[in-house]
């Protein structure tokens, strides 16, 4: 099945892509006759998983549950982005590409990062009972709304120039990453019982960094504009 256009558009330049563990996933997919609309089906699920990780990560009081919580979002967060590679691997080179495609592609990307930021930002940093709800909940919340405003730049430069601006300095694999990094600081902070900062530094970097980014996406789409009047 041919892939639209517009999903061809949308689709993100990753090296990933090229990588042998990647196309031997992929082809994989393919024979078990995964379709790719699932798989993006799936980056939610997993990314369920990881706010549900997050949201006991804070309380744990023994080295086991700390290591399975942070590890568990760690490992769920990873396997989103996987999925993210993948469903678009399954569709354009794996030829499984559906005139829906394009929404399943982009709409499940927004409630993911949702569900993961937000859950950073309730994982706390070990303060106790409700404290840990309005803690960190903001810098979650903001974090969310930042990288919902990323995509929403691109859409609208999509719509205005014709082409998808995924420049960065915090695009979705740059927000994932951060967080990634912020969860191994935090999980060595709990397992050595220091003061921990891990989630704080790495959420308020996402939030800046994504403020930054729109605003570079913004200049773009201004730029673009300006040059066409």
């Amino acid at each position: 099945m041919s892939v639209p256009e517009e999903h061809l558009a949308s689709r993100r330049v990753l090296k990933s892509r090229d990588q042998a563990w990647a196309k031997a996933l992929a082809s994989f997919c393919v024979r078990l006759g995964l379709p790719p609309n699932v798989i993006s089906i799936f980056s939610m699920l997993f990314a369920g998983g990881a706010m549900a990780c997050f949201m006991v990560a804070g309380d744990q009081a023994n080295a086991a549950g700390a290591i399975a919580a942070w590890g568990g979002a760690i490992l769920c967060i990873q396997m989103r982005l996987i999925c993210n590679l993948l469903d678009g691997m399954v569709a354009v080179e794996g030829g499984k590409g559906s005139p829906a495609g394009v929404i399943y592609n982009d709409a499940p990307d927004r409630v993911a990062d949702v569900l993961i930021l937000v859950g950073a930002g309730y994982s706390g940093a070990g303060e106790p009972g409700v404290v840990k709800i309005f803690a960190m909940l903001p810098l979650g919340w903001c974090a969310a709304c930042v990288a919902l405003g990323t995509a929403y730049v691109r859409t609208l430069g999509a719509s205005l120039m014709g082409v998808h601006d995924f420049r960065g300095p915090m695009a979705k694999q740059h927000r994932m990453a951060v967080l990634t990094v912020g969860c191994l600081i935090e999980m060595a902070q709990h397992l050595s019982h220091t003061e921990r900062w891990g989630i704080k530094l790495a959420l308020t970097l996402i939030f800046l960094g994504g403020l930054l980014t729109c605003w570079r996406r913004l200049r773009g789409i201004q730029a673009h504009l300006m040059k066409k009047d």
